[in-house]
């Protein structure tokens, strides 16, 4: 007895389990709002009990729906035909479930939701690869050998600002994408690319504007994207690895690769137009630092110009990881320079060199080294930051400007008195 009611366990367990669905055709993407038919037949082993009752449901209707229609057409067979209906919602992964009852699901699909490429898209992505590089041949010009090994011979600075660079920017980074988007991660890549990118240009600007000390901060500039070369595809190969094993993506590594060698080429031009070229070089240097201002400025309004996904995409999240990273570096770096004793001017170039990262390089490795929908989700990440990084740069600024009015305000009354009293 307990044999035969054992097989017929097992039988009924076998006909309940034993389907198999074949599509028509391989399906691994869809355009937002578009709607995509596929035809399905669903088979069983045994014949006693096939129903097309089945149904497919999406693991993120935010992302994709899903629509199954069935019936049963072949009684001999006992199979189901139908279609299967998959309507792009948003930018992102979902993967879409067959079922007969709650726990058996049977088969999985992986579907991926893009956008539909434009010209502007490849606009974009080559205007951002050719100013980046304009913006390294300037890095080269600028280079002033001199001053970096006057600094270097007192190198703690510059030690304490590429530890921040290369060992706390990318923990921060890290960490920030593991407690903000625990369950997305394509964010924690944007997050991590971000804080692994070199410090940026603009630190030069702000650096010299808050009164630090504008050499240390050149030199650091210099040092960091230097080292970079090295260090971003060493995060990438290590730490980073785990996020794309995660998101179950593959590592770029030949396009990894690419860029880190891509960068020297203008750089290296840079210095030759130095050593060759010293009129042109000067001009150069000249515009530098207003032309990464506008670099900076260009990406922020030409991404959002050209992508409004990335409204759709700003969340509280997005936002407080956009403060979160350039804000706790600044931090750090002032901190850590602090613990050293380091003058106040040198703490102020750290600070900053620390916090501010190059964000167009960042945006320029996601565009170039990920595929879609990753290279557009993730790109909102970069350009968050670069947005929130100047928020308490203005703010010490305008204070350091109203300081320093009342502090000529007493010296001319001062003055006056003075000369008053001669008289």
């Amino acid at each position: 007895m307990a044999l035969f009611l054992l097989g017929l366990f097992l039988l009924q367990t076998a006909s309940v389990f034993s389907w198999s669905a074949e599509f028509g055709r391989n399906v691994t993407t869809v355009h937002i709002y578009e709607t995509m038919s596929i035809p399905v037949r669903i088979s069983k082993d045994f014949n006693d009990k096939l129903n097309c009752f089945m149904t497919a449901t999406s693991s993120d209707e935010s992302i994709l729906m899903v629509d199954l229609e069935l019936f049963q057409s072949d009684y001999a067979s006992h199979n189901c035909h139908g279609m299967l209906n998959i309507t792009g919602v948003f930018l992102g992964k979902a993967k879409i479930m067959f079922n007969q009852s709650v726990t058996d699901i049977k088969h999985v699909l992986s579907v991926a939701t893009i956008r539909q490429e434009r010209v502007i898209d490849h606009i974009f992505t080559g205007s951002v690869i050719i100013l980046v590089s304009l913006l390294y041949i300037n890095f080269g010009c600028a280079m002033d050998w001199s001053v970096c090994q006057e600094t270097l011979r007192r190198p703690i600075g510059p030690l304490i600002g590429m530890f921040c660079q290369f060992i706390i920017m990318p923990l921060l980074s890290y960490g920030i994408g593991l407690v903000l988007f625990p369950t997305h991660p394509e964010m924690q890549l944007g997050m991590f690319f971000t804080g692994i990118s070199p410090s940026g240009g603009a630190s030069n600007i702000w650096t010299l504007l808050l009164g630090g000390n504008l050499n240390l901060s050149v030199t650091m500039t210099t040092i960091c994207t230097l080292v970079a070369f090295g260090m971003m595809p060493f995060w990438v190969f290590t730490l980073g690895r785990y996020i794309f094993d995660r998101g179950e993506l593959a590592v770029p590594y030949s396009r990894i690769a690419s860029f880190a060698a891509g960068l020297i080429i203008p750089l290296a031009i840079g210095y030759l137009i130095q050593r060759k070229l010293p009129k042109l070089c000067r001009i150069m240097v000249r515009i530098m630092k207003p032309f990464s201002a506008i670099l900076i400025i260009f990406i922020i309004i030409f991404a959002i110009a050209t992508n409004l996904y990335l409204f759709k995409l700003f969340s509280l999240q997005i936002i407080v990881a956009g403060m979160g990273l350039p804000w706790l570096g600044f931090m750090f770096g002032g901190l850590l320079a602090f613990i050293f004793k380091q003058t106040i001017p040198d703490i102020k170039a750290i600070a900053i060199e620390t916090g501010i990262q190059n964000t167009g390089v960042a945006i320029f490795l996601l565009r170039v080294g990920l595929k879609a929908p990753e290279d557009d989700l993730t790109t909102v990440l970069p350009v968050s930051t670069a947005i929130m990084t100047p928020l308490p740069l203005i703010v010490f600024y305008v204070i350091k400007l109203v300081r320093d009015r009342k502090q000529k305000i007493p010296s001319s009354d001062a003055s006056l008195d003075k000369f008053k009293n001669e008289n």
